[in-house]
């Protein structure tokens, strides 16, 4: 039996222990977790629990499994654009169509993958073998800046400003449609949607606090590229909440029923600015990545456009 562990992120907070781990791990059926829960397979902080427990934000959670389950993550050379990096972080500029970290059909050329090659054994360890140095993520069509831990110490400082939503983070996007106001600001609690695993809704009932702020940078014939900071971090929140005021992100075909004219793979999003407070110096680091080729382009074709 190997041992598996990861820590809760917020956007779990609150689901069922079997629940949580079958969207982790697509693989394990929830009725294989159910029995790994009976038989003491699994623990949260160091205590077995019942398949009735609700992870908390920050759980520590441990379990057992075949050796047959887990896969070998082996390091590749994959190119990475390096935007920043000490011994305790790096910032990554992650491209179009990299998975962060190895999933069920995404075992290789993952963000993972390239670590492990770039930086050996030096990454944190906190989430487990399947996502070494990872503390927050962003989605595989999302390009931009991703802050990398290279140890415990510094992945437990950047998780709590994470979760305080101390750290900057600021994206560039266009969406569909032309916004009316200059500046908005989108507060709607978000939540699990409740008939598509793979998408979040806006939930007034029973979501999590969601707060994005919105200004429009320039405006185009049926599009407007914006600028969206984040107050907090939810996952797919930029992506529901534009879609949720009726203005969905170009190429989004997820949360958008319109076909984008221009071949693209996935919503024009991308992690421009990240902000944080460095784990061992305490000074204030911004890291800034620039526009990816497409994006720039695709602008350009939409500047010409009558």
């Amino acid at each position: 039996m190997d041992e598996f562990r990861f820590q809760i992120e917020e956007d779990m907070e609150d689901e069922r222990i079997d629940k949580c781990i079958s969207m982790l791990i697509d693989s394990l059926s929830r009725s294989f977790l159910q029995k790994l829960i009976k038989d003491g397979q699994v623990s949260v902080n160091g205590a077995a629990v019942k398949s009735s427990y609700r992870v908390k934000a920050q759980d520590e959670v441990r379990f057992f499994l075949p050796k047959a389950v887990e896969p070998d993550i082996e390091p590749e050379p994959i190119p990475l654009d390096i935007l920043y990096e000490d011994e305790d972080v790096a910032v990554i500029n992650k491209p179009k169509g990299m998975v962060v970290h190895p999933a069920a059909g995404h075992y290789s050329g993952t963000l993972v993958n390239a670590l492990l090659y770039h930086c050996g054994k030096e990454l944190s360890g906190i989430n487990g073998v399947l996502r070494p140095g990872i503390v927050h993520r962003i989605d595989m069509d999302t390009t931009g800046s991703i802050i990398v831990c290279k140890n415990d110490k510094a992945h437990n400082r950047i998780a709590a400003q994470l979760k305080e939503h101390t750290i900057k983070r600021s994206y560039l996007a266009i969406c569909t449609g032309n916004l009316k106001e200059d500046q908005l600001t989108i507060d709607k609690p978000l939540g699990r949607h409740p008939a598509d695993r793979k998408k979040r809704a806006v939930d007034m009932k029973n979501g999590k606090r969601a707060v994005t702020h919105v200004k429009v940078l320039r405006r185009f014939s049926g599009y407007t590229y914006i600028e969206c900071v984040l107050e907090t971090g939810r996952t797919h929140q930029i992506r529901v909440h534009m879609a949720s005021i009726g203005h969905p992100l170009l190429g989004d075909e997820l949360y958008s029923n319109t076909k984008s004219p221009f071949h693209l793979q996935g919503q024009t999003l991308h992690a421009s600015v990240l902000g944080f407070v460095h784990p061992s110096t305490n000074e204030y680091v911004e890291v800034i990545a620039p526009l990816p080729e497409y994006f720039e382009h695709l602008l350009q074709i939409l500047e010409k456009r009558p």
